[in-house]
């Protein structure tokens, strides 16, 4: 089981900010913004394009409600999202709130966030998931 997997199973702590049967959303630890959230896949699968058709609809329609969420919690232009998972092998997609384009710029300093505000930034962001 990989690092992922055992955050979905709740083996390994995280800021919760959306969930189905099928896919989980929680906030990066290294932030690129705050309110920057990881989608996943609950079933192991190195490669977003790795997927089958039918699951990768249904895995971009819940990471767009999870946008949706993510943009009502934490007010941007827009939220961005990137396709990278190099470093880690279980498809993610990065949603990251925008104000401009050099807020998707990885490799930057990320931020340092304290408990407090990563707890209330994630609950934040489920409420909003729970009213869509």
């Amino acid at each position: 089981m990989d690092i992922f997997s055992k955050i979905a199973a709740g083996e390994i702590p995280s800021y919760k900010c959306a969930e189905s049967e099928k896919f989980y959303a929680f906030l990066d630890i290294n932030p690129l913004q705050k309110g920057h959230t990881l989608v996943i896949p609950r079933r192991e699968v190195d490669y977003v394009f790795d997927m089958d058709d039918d699951e990768i609809g249904e895995y971009m329609q819940f990471a767009k409600k999870v946008a949706v969420a993510l943009k009502r919690a934490c007010p941007c232009v827009k939220v961005g999202m990137a396709v990278l998972g190099l470093e880690v092998p279980h498809a993610h997609i990065h949603l990251v709130p925008m104000q401009s384009e050099k807020d998707m710029r990885f490799g930057k300093e990320t931020l340092k966030l304290t408990e407090e505000e990563f707890k209330a930034t994630a609950a934040a962001i489920y409420d909003e998931f729970q009213k869509l």
